[in-house]
């Protein structure tokens, strides 16, 4: 697992980026990057981990996240035959003067309160949720007179709630980058056996107490937190694969049961043997 800079590119013709369906069912994608984004996933119940929220969403999910928020891919383990649609946009995709004129003030604002991240439900999810599956088959100009449509739909809509997160104010040096990739390329090879926060530390070159200020800056979540919940991922992986409850707990890395369970009831909203049986 390394935390990733996504390199964003606009499409042909385009001012902002469409994916469709991307299949990164296996891939733990922890990444940011400084555009907008726009997710929307049907046909799929999975974990929504923005920042330092995590939760689950069931049978569809319609999320607006800000610039250089750390998230997962929403598809992540999914096992079940989904959509998913993401857009991805600058803040100045028609200029820094647009954002400015009178007529797009609530759109303005649905922006501002994105760089917390913004979930979206009821008829606000179904709709845009349509909406966007037709971004891709439109021509260039009404492409954009759609995702404009889109925003207001979302400003407007009283059926939203905040992820809580707060803004990320600033994007991740290089140093700062390396620093990250080196813990998260460690916790990849590790996170069987029992790792000392000690040893994390001086891999970063920091004292323990300078890292994990460091780290729960960096991730909005603290050390602890965020080993626990890739280890709760493999451990999902391993109940996939047909471990038993026992065998995913101390293969992921934890030492006990009665832990092991509380963890992943939190991260996953149910606990394993209720995981194993739903999936399998």
């Amino acid at each position: 697992m390394k935390i990733a800079r996504e390199k964003i590119q606009p499409d042909v013709d385009s001012s902002f980026h469409i994916l469709l369906t991307p299949h990164l069912t296996d891939t733990f994608f922890w990444h940011y990057h400084p555009e907008y984004e726009i997710v929307y996933i049907e046909g799929a119940s999975g974990t929504r981990h923005v920042g330092d929220h995590i939760s689950r969403y069931e049978g569809s999910d319609l999320v607006f996240i800000g610039p250089n928020i750390p998230h997962l891919n929403f598809d992540y383990g999914v096992r079940t035959d989904y959509r998913k649609v993401v857009v991805q946009l600058n803040e100045s995709i028609l200029g820094d003067q647009f954002w400015q004129a009178p007529e797009f003030g609530q759109i303005a604002r649905l922006f501002e309160q994105a760089r917390a991240g913004l979930s979206f439900y009821g008829q606000t999810k179904q709709t845009v949720g349509e909406q966007l599956h037709q971004l891709a088959e439109l021509p260039a100009f009404e492409r954009i007179l759609a995702l404009l449509r889109i925003f207001q739909t979302l400003a407007n809509s009283q059926e939203c709630s905040s992820l809580g997160g707060k803004p990320v104010n600033s994007a991740y040096n290089l140093r700062e980058e390396q620093r990250l990739k080196r813990t998260y390329l460690f916790i990849e090879e590790n996170y069987g056996r029992k790792i000392d926060i000690d040893e994390v530390a001086a891999l970063a070159n920091l004292t323990p107490g300078a890292f994990c200020r460091y780290f729960k800056r960096m991730t909005r979540l603290t050390f602890t937190q965020f080993l626990n919940q890739y280890r709760i991922n493999q451990a999902q992986k391993l109940l996939l694969a047909g471990s038993n409850v026992t065998e995913a707990c101390f293969s992921s890395g934890f030492e006990g049961l009665s832990y092991f369970n509380r963890v992943f009831q939190r991260v996953v909203g149910e606990n394993p043997l209720q995981f194993k049986k739903r999936y399998r």
